[in-house]
């Protein structure tokens, strides 16, 4: 099959689909790799580096999307770029669809077959190609959180981890998943004092075994929000429901209780934000203030470190990439039931029920 990897274009996003180990393995198996000029430099791999893996480099975007027949991407195509996509072409890549009709409009006229990264699934129901950046984006929250908390970046000035005599920071989380946990690692780390929120009791007593003492767990409903809300300096969301808008847990109503400075990051903004006045943001400019409260929503976390998530994420991707090379989407999720739960888009129609329901649009099976 011939295989493509664009440079990424959305704002400061430095990632790249595929890098030279990769491309190695899947020319090894008599696959044709294509990759636009310039892919990998913003985490140091050159053109040279992809030609010496197997590649045919090639100058930009229209002619790389013009002879693959399958596209691999990191984040969701940008309007360019889906325009230059066709009629049975595949793409596989991050597109959270039940956050942007836009971009869900834009693929179904491509008539182009799409694979979303994530709501692909494993066999206990994990997110494989989420995982990895939701670890780098959980991670990351608690360090863009400590900045924003700075005085001279619109908080008001505390520090995490406090120092003897003065207390630490609070930290609530809303939601203990992947995202939510690593959060929890950072911010514990630093020293803050953290609460956990989740709807599952059953996580609820994992973290409770894994963290002991130094998190506190609570369980979610609106008055525990409300409250944990209130007294919180920094408030991350880590909120998922697969393939689905995220529920809006933070109500403007609740930022008044807040202190003036205080910090929210929504890592769920890709799926439409868990706090009611969340609205996407970018790299350039990742910041602003509802009613004295510091919001951090840029769409694309992991992007800030491209060179950790690049390798994190094409580990994770590289035998879903084979499997689609060497078997064709429909033949690859007929084998791997998890992988079809990946499709989104086919033929013009939505084809994954959570996404169709977020965009209240009707859901049709793949034919």
């Amino acid at each position: 099959m011939k295989i493509g990897c664009p440079k990424e274009i959305k704002v400061h996003e430095y990632r790249v689909g595929l890098v030279p180990a990769g491309v190695r393995e899947l020319v090894a198996a008599g696959h044709e790799l294509f990759i636009e000029s310039g892919a990998g430099l913003g985490i140091g791999i050159t053109d040279e580096h992809f030609r010496a893996a197997g590649a045919t480099v090639l100058p930009d975007a229209p002619s790389l999307f013009a002879t693959a027949e399958l596209i691999v991407k990191v984040k969701e195509p940008q309007a360019v770029e889906c325009a230059l996509l066709r009629e049975g072409q595949l793409l596989f890549t991050y597109l959270h669809l039940a956050a942007d009709p836009a971009q869900a409009d834009a693929l179904r006229r491509s008539g182009a077959t799409a694979i979303a990264y994530e709501t692909v699934t494993a066999p206990d129901g994990s997110l494989p190609l989420l995982t990895p950046m939701s670890e780098v984006a959980g991670r990351m929250s608690i360090q863009v959180g400590a900045t924003a908390l700075q005085k001279a970046n619109g908080g008001f000035g505390v520090l995490l981890g406090g120092v003897p005599g003065v207390a630490p920071a609070r930290v609530v989380i809303l939601g203990g998943g992947v995202a939510g946990t690593n959060a929890a690692q950072m911010a514990v780390g630093l020293g803050a004092g953290v609460t956990i929120v989740d709807l599952s009791l059953r996580r609820l007593r994992e973290i409770d075994a894994q963290f002991g003492p130094a998190v506190a767990t609570a369980y979610s409903t609106a008055e525990a929000i409300e409250g944990l809300v209130a007294s919180a300096d920094l408030v991350i969301g880590a909120v998922l429901v697969t393939g689905a808008a995220a529920p809006r847990l933070v109500t403007r109503a609740m930022l008044g209780r807040m202190e003036k400075g205080g910090v929210l990051v929504d890592i769920s903004i890709d799926q439409g934000g868990c706090f009611e006045t969340s609205r996407p943001t970018t790299h350039a400019d990742p910041t602003y203030v509802v009613d004295g409260v510091v919001h951090y929503c840029v769409t694309n976390m992991p992007g800030a470190v491209p060179r950790t998530s690049t390798f994190a994420l094409t580990n994770a991707t590289l035998p879903y990439v084979r499997a689609l090379a060497e078997r064709g989407w429909r033949a690859a999720c007929a084998r791997d039931p998890g992988l079809a739960a990946g499709l989104n888009i086919h033929a013009g129609a939505v084809t994954h029920p959570a996404v169709a329901r977020a965009l209240g649009v009707e859901c049709r099976v793949a034919a």
